[in-house]
């Protein structure tokens, strides 16, 4: 199963240079193998909303939710000092931290284009990376799912 960080999505959503990249990823992946964190669903509503774009996020709710199976997972209040811990272990901010937390936790193949998680010990995959181990015929590497 796949964690799809913030960055992906928007990317995807606002048209950016690597569109077509996270479309090839969410055409491969079905929605069921994904998962967003609450933080990132919430990062995505912040930004669309701001930018006036909320045709585009009541589709995105509509894509992920009503018509897919992307699955929401969250840090409780409790998990917080992971997160705390998280930023002072793996040098993340709190947003990055509250990703690894939920990847780590739920043993997840973390999707993002944030090269802040490069020096941690979780490994990110971009949407590419993931599509060629998809495609390869059998790889030691392959990311879980």
């Amino acid at each position: 199963m796949y964690l799809v960080d913030s960055n992906i999505w928007l990317e995807r959503l606002l048209n950016q240079s690597k569109a077509d990249e996270v479309k090839q990823f969410l055409d491969a992946v079905d929605s069921s193998e994904l998962a967003v964190s609450d933080f990132a669903l919430h990062s995505v509503c912040n930004i669309l909303g701001r930018g006036k774009r909320l045709a585009l996020l009541d589709r995105f709710i509509t894509d992920l939710f009503l018509e897919g199976q992307v699955s929401t997972l969250a840090v409780s209040a409790a998990e917080t000092k992971a997160v705390t811990a998280a930023m002072q272990v793996q040098g993340l901010d709190f947003d990055d931290a509250y990703q690894y937390v939920i990847a780590k936790r739920e043993n997840l193949t973390f999707v993002s284009f944030d090269t802040d998680f490069d020096h941690t010990d979780l490994e990110r995959w971009t949407p590419r990376e993931v599509l060629a181990e998809l495609s390869a015929p059998s790889a030691a590497s392959t990311p879980p799912t």
